[in-house]
């Protein structure tokens, strides 16, 4: 049975990893603004972080400690993903007449995401695969 770990010390990490992730998405978009149009940066945040997310049960690291779990996890990728913006920005279209594409945009975020979760699974290696199972999941 894995050794209990702190409340705190989870809430710890949660917060360090969630002040870089959103540290790293910040710069994101002064490095590349969306913009006008098709908000790229934020579109490729989210199918990165995504991808990232599906991939972490790989980590060994990640399996055998809680606290860099939930730090990775919820904390730098919960911070460098962003939800809210994508459905700002998805709003944002629908109130200036854009239709389409706020429907592409919040589509096609869900399906790229869902995408790069299957390209995580694929590049996975199965014996990696078996030992997250054997561990009882990625829970």
């Amino acid at each position: 049975m894995p050794r209990r770990v702190p409340a705190s010390r989870l809430v710890v990490a949660v917060a360090a990893g969630g002040a870089v992730g959103a540290s790293l998405r910040y710069a994101a978009g002064v490095l590349v603004p969306d913009g006008d149009g098709f908000p790229w940066t934020t579109f490729a945040v989210n199918v990165v972080g995504a991808f990232l997310l599906a991939a972490l049960p790989a980590l060994d690291a990640v399996r055998r400690s809680q606290t860099w779990a939930v730090g990775l996890g919820p904390g730098l990728l919960g911070g460098f993903t962003t939800l809210s913006a994508t459905s700002e920005q998805g709003r944002a279209m629908l109130d200036a007449g854009h239709v389409r594409l706020a429907a592409l945009y919040l589509l096609g975020t869900l399906g790229a995401a869902l995408l790069a979760v299957l390209l995580a699974d694929r590049l996975t290696p199965r014996r990696v695969q078996d030992r997250v199972a054997a561990e009882g999941g990625d829970e």
